[in-house]
């Protein structure tokens, strides 16, 4: 009997440790199933995508530039798009990430019936519009056929909500109404870094505000790529992505194209602006942050020579590269004269760097920005020890004229008392 009950008591014991390890698994695989999901969902949630390289820019007419998709468009095509603004959640998400919901009525009015247009491009016009509480913003209004755009119109929201620095153009808000979707940002009063470059109508940017403009770019960029938490590529970095505000401050622009680094590194096909790419990014597919620096240094040569990329401007720098005088040949005639040549030639020192065909070679945002910010120190401290030195020069100059002074009046006493 002893033996049997032993044998019962096994058999009970094999039993439940056998019920407890199929339980273990099937609990292990549910936990599985389910971050697989989200880790799904959050990598289908970033959409990078758009055909364009048409001028989006806010404060600018039509671009230069023309965007090239080669590859993935098929796929995308083909896959189904659920649009992001068809859940119930539209109204939670706008007070949640402070971005505003404008109705149309408000935005028809604030642009005359759209009739203010500053430009026009890809994801469609851009109109000037002064809102019922008197703020003045840009209007980017999606064309209704553009299928790309709508894809773009829920990166840049969704971007734009959580992304917050000077030296970004702010997301204000967003209109959905009456089948239109357009999105409504600050006012950029200067327009585009291209179109200043570009067009003899506008004004001469001076050295020392290109010099600005490259180091706000930067602060951009860095931000983007350190501060943003998951870092974002911006993918699309070109002269008429800088905008200026009315101080001539710029601000990078037009997060359409704009991926966020996540788990897993998609191939989403090739997109960007021809002039701009990485030749490494075209080669491989792979766009990372250091894709961005590259296109920085082709915005640093276009400060510095004002040759737009279609104009062949790698032929002139790499012409310039190999002559005696370097880059001094190919700077822009509106400055020649007015700059100073040590500036010009550290800064092209800098874009060289960026341009490094082999991508680990190149700098990080943060390098780079720290070298443009090293040439403006050392402008400070040049001009502190100059001005030291003039204000020590003119305290001598004071000293020697009270000497002076201080003399003649004793040979004046000297003077009457011999009398």
């Amino acid at each position: 009997m002893v033996h049997k009950a032993d044998l019962v008591i096994i058999g009970i014991s094999v039993g439940l440790a056998v019920g407890i390890l199929i339980a273990s698994l099937v609990f292990f695989g549910i936990c599985w199933y389910k971050k697989r999901s989200k880790i799904s969902q959050h990598s289908s949630a970033t959409l990078p995508i758009r055909t364009n390289g048409l001028d989006t820019s806010i404060d600018s007419s039509a671009s230069l530039a023309s965007s090239v998709n080669i590859k993935g468009l098929e796929y995308l095509a083909q896959k189904p798009q659920r649009s992001w603004w068809n859940n119930h959640n539209k109204e939670k998400f706008a007070s949640a990430s402070g971005i505003l919901r404008y109705c149309y009525k408000d935005i028809q009015k604030g642009t005359q019936n759209f009739t203010t247009i500053l430009g026009q491009g890809s994801f469609g016009p851009v109109y000037k519009a002064v809102m019922p509480a008197g703020e003045v913003v840009a209007v980017k209004v999606l064309a209704s056929d553009s299928k790309q755009g709508e894809r773009e119109f829920q990166t840049e929201v969704s971007l734009l909500a959580r992304l917050h620095h000077r030296n970004l153009v702010n997301l204000v808000g967003y209109c959905v109404d009456k089948g239109q979707r357009m999105l409504v940002y600050e006012y950029m009063s200067n327009g585009s870094l291209e179109n200043l470059l570009y067009n003899e109508k506008e004004q001469v940017l001076s050295w020392d505000e290109r010099l600005q403009i490259a180091q706000d770019i930067s602060h951009g960029i860095e931000y983007l790529h350190d501060g943003a938490v998951p870092p974002v590529i911006h993918r699309d970095l070109k002269s008429a992505n800088i905008l200026l505000d009315h101080s001539m401050r710029a601000k990078v622009a037009d997060f359409g194209l704009s991926k966020e680094v996540v788990f897993n590194s998609q191939n989403s096909g090739l997109k960007g602006t021809y002039g701009y790419i990485d030749p490494v990014y075209i080669s491989t597919n792979k766009f990372t942050a250091k894709s961005d620096v590259y296109s920085l240094g082709i915005i640093l040569f276009e400060l510095i020579t004002a040759i737009h990329p279609h104009q062949n401007l790698m032929e002139y720098v790499n012409l310039a590269s190999m002559s005696p005088d370097g880059v001094d040949e190919i700077i822009d005639t509106k400055i020649v004269g007015k700059c100073n040549l040590e500036e010009v030639r550290n800064l092209a020192k800098i874009a060289h760097k960026c341009l490094h065909k082999t991508p680990r070679k190149r700098p990080s945002i943060g390098e780079a920005l720290q070298a443009i910010s090293r040439i403006k120190q050392r402008r400070l401290v040049k001009e502190d020890t100059m001005s030291f030195v003039r204000e020590d020069f003119s305290r001598a100059v004071s000293r020697i004229e009270c000497q002076q002074i201080e003399l003649r009046r004793m040979a004046s006493i000297d003077e009457r008392l011999n009398g």
